[in-house]
């Protein structure tokens, strides 16, 4: 069946806010330097970027704007007559539905095919945060060194807009890393558990390990791409089956947008946006609503996003990896969660 996509009416999102919050303290250590690198000048540039980036429309709570919303245009395009599940007329290439409760594959297609995760690395990242940080309430100063390293290694990262020396919570950090896939925010907490990214990373496999996650290896907590950073759908899928069991990490996953207390760098707060429900027209499907999700881009990886919805009163997760779209294109992998959770309301499943 051909796909269709059209360019939704403006109308309001209905998503889910955030009533439970998560703090610590983090602070890091980065060594070496590199020649002719002006620390001051970098984080100058980074400030830009996150301040730009924040100014971006985005649709939480308030309409979307024509230029920016995505709605699919069923009937989906998954369900065969005889109401079984196709997925290979996805932009996606690799996909994985499952039912949340047991992990019941319902559909897939190359979802053990090895895959780049991209910023869905930060689903395992953010889950460390959560079972390693016990005290929600302390507050942390963001670390010069986190800056100088982030502009070195990923000078284009996402970024969520805290500067150097900004006194914040670990909740805030933590809504950083899920909404906008803000690189400082990983790298601040990483260094906090850890001692270092590259001992948080060794946790990160560790834990990878014990989950069963047998397909899966990580070189970086942000999703930097790397030959070696490598997973699969079905891996990603257990990975978040797992992290919801954490309400501090299935609320901020649920949030459209946050906004962090003011501080003396921000003095009105500062906003973060998901980068899935801010191209979203609506999180509605047939039959359902899709509660929260966190994407990934890199040129390697394609579009990727990890997904939540309910849908007739069960719940579901949906990985998807490997369009062939990228920022300035349509949002392919939102559209393939619109598609394929809409099919569920379709059949009744």
């Amino acid at each position: 069946m051909k796909k269709r996509l059209i360019s939704a009416r403006t109308a309001l999102c209905g998503i889910l806010s955030a009533t439970i919050l998560f703090s610590a303290s983090v602070s890091a250590s980065v060594e070496g330097t590199v020649a002719g690198f002006d620390p001051e000048a970098a984080s100058a540039a980074l400030t830009a970027k996150a301040e730009a980036e924040a100014a971006a429309p985005a649709a939480s709570t308030e309409p979307a704007t024509e230029a920016q919303s995505y709605y699919y245009g069923g009937p989906s395009t998954v369900v065969n007559g005889d109401g079984t599940f196709d997925l290979s007329s996805l932009y996606s290439h690799n996909a994985v539905l499952e039912k949340l409760d047991g992990g019941e594959i319902l559909a897939a297609q190359s979802s053990d095919e090895r895959i780049y995760p991209a910023s869905m690395t930060k689903i395992m990242t953010a889950m460390l945060v959560v079972e390693n940080i016990p005290d929600l309430d302390t507050q942390i100063t963001m670390s010069q060194d986190v800056f100088d390293l982030l502009n070195q290694v990923e000078p284009d990262a996402s970024v969520a807009g805290f500067w150097p020396y900004e006194t914040v919570t670990v909740r805030d950090l933590l809504y950083g890393i899920l909404l906008p896939s803000g690189a400082e925010c990983c790298l601040q907490l990483a260094a906090y558990i850890a001692g270092s990214s590259d001992a948080f990373v060794d946790m990160m496999n560790q834990r990878a390990q014990e989950l069963g996650m047998n397909n899966t290896h990580f070189v970086t907590c942000t999703g930097l791409h790397n030959d070696d950073h490598y997973t699969t759908c079905e891996d990603i899928a257990l990975l978040l089956r797992t992290a919801l069991t954490y309400d501090n990490f299935r609320i901020p996953f649920c949030t459209a947008s946050y906004t962090a207390p003011a501080t003396s760098q921000h003095p009105e707060g500062l906003t973060f946006r998901s980068t899935m429900f801010q191209y979203m027209t609506s999180s509605e499907v047939t039959g359902g609503q899709i509660l929260g999700g966190k994407t990934g881009y890199t040129s390697q990886a394609g579009q990727c996003l990890a997904s939540y919805a309910e849908v007739n009163g069960t719940q579901y997760i949906l990985v998807t990896a490997g369009t062939d779209g990228n920022h300035q294109t349509e949002q392919f992998h939102i559209l393939d969660a619109q598609n394929v959770y809409s099919g569920i309301g379709e059949i009744g499943l």
